[in-house]
């Protein structure tokens, strides 16, 4: 027994291992300049081994080489970035950002809203003809099935059912479902030349 309290030890070999790290640094550099040819990514890779090996220092085995240690993480740290940026699509002249286009989500969301609201106003039979129908994917039987009700009452609740949903929403026909005109011309815009 050393004579030192647990915590004691604990510190002595964080020192050491700190101590450890930064006489490292300049071995380090050395090896990630010459896998990354590049003086800020070999400093980007040293930077991320540090970061590594100081979150993982319980896993090292104090008594080992500490340089062996950080020279094999910061090996396995370049191949997974090389790995990744292999991946990754080069766009220098932003070409391929410019023409992507996405329809912006909250036009979706409050159509929704507006539509449950809508739905919420129908009679129960309507509303449970055209969510069987409409929304649920039954056919015209299945839902009469499930009702208790005739095919040709169901028939008749659904089309009651559009009708107010679209008097509700203000649609006059299909021309209202669907991007409207600045999206169709946003997409269009966007789309590769033939």
């Amino acid at each position: 027994m050393t004579g030192l309290s647990r915590s004691q030890q604990e510190k002595n070999e964080s020192k050491e291992f700190r101590d450890g790290l930064l006489a490292s640094i300049p071995s380090l550099r050395a090896f990630a300049l010459s896998l990354a040819q590049s003086p800020d990514r070999a400093d980007d890779l040293v930077q991320e081994t540090l970061v590594k090996a100081w979150d993982k220092q319980s896993a090292f085995q104090p008594g080992t080489k500490l340089k062996a240690w950080l020279f094999t993480i910061l090996r396995n740290e370049f191949y997974s970035q090389l790995r990744k940026r292999g991946r990754e699509v080069l766009d220098g002249e932003g070409t391929m950002t410019e023409r992507l286009a996405v329809h912006p989500g909250q036009h979706g969301r409050l159509d929704l809203e507006d539509l449950g609201s809508a739905l919420e106003l129908l009679p129960d039979d309507q509303r449970e003809a055209i969510v069987l129908v409409g929304a649920l994917g039954f056919s015209y039987a299945e839902a009469a099935e499930v009702c208790n009700c005739a095919v040709g009452t169901i028939k008749s609740r659904v089309s009651r059912a559009r009708s107010g949903l679209m008097e509700r929403l203000g649609l006059e026909g299909d021309a209202d479902f669907g991007p409207d005109s600045l999206d169709v011309e946003v997409m269009r815009a966007n789309l590769p030349a033939r």
